[in-house]
């Protein structure tokens, strides 16, 4: 099975806007109570979302898991810090990558496989706003040939 195939519970669109994607990496997450079922019904955001390395572990932050509305009042805080689970080898690759300028860890999608939440995160550098003027006039050119083709259809 392909990297990022599975039930996709979120996603985070703006970061294909902002940044370029050079390199993707599945990893599990550590959850705790009833997050799961959060994630399960959908209730997840990655909008403002970021990997972080510390201690020789990645973390990722600010992803939002709403508090599960069944749950008691041991919930859980909706923007704690949560674990990625990666081998040592993607995390070295990752640690020797974002030592460099410019480079950062981006969550791009969560998603479930096998009955696990996984987030696809990826190795991301920063574009500049022409880069981004730039892909928006691209991805407009190939609407606006698909529609002219789809119109010759007809």
């Amino acid at each position: 099975m392909p990297k990022g195939s599975g039930k996709v519970l979120a996603q985070n669109k703006k970061a294909n806007h902002d940044y370029f994607i050079e390199e993707t990496f599945e990893a599990g997450i550590v959850l705790r109570g009833t997050e799961i079922k959060s994630i399960r019904n959908g209730r997840v955001q990655l909008k403002d979302s970021f990997a972080r390395i510390s201690n020789g572990e990645v973390f990722l932050n600010n992803a939002h898991v709403s508090p599960y509305e069944q749950g008691n009042q041991f919930n859980h805080d909706p923007l704690r810090e949560r674990k990625l689970l990666l081998h040592r080898q993607q995390i070295n690759k990752l640690i020797g990558a974002t030592k460099q300028q410019g480079y950062s860890i981006v969550p791009l999608k969560m998603y479930l496989k096998d009955g696990y939440a996984k987030v696809l995160i990826g190795l991301a550098k920063g574009k500049k706003n022409y880069d981004k003027r730039e892909t928006l006039k691209k991805k407009e050119a190939k609407r606006e040939m698909q529609r002219a083709f789809k119109d010759s259809q007809r």
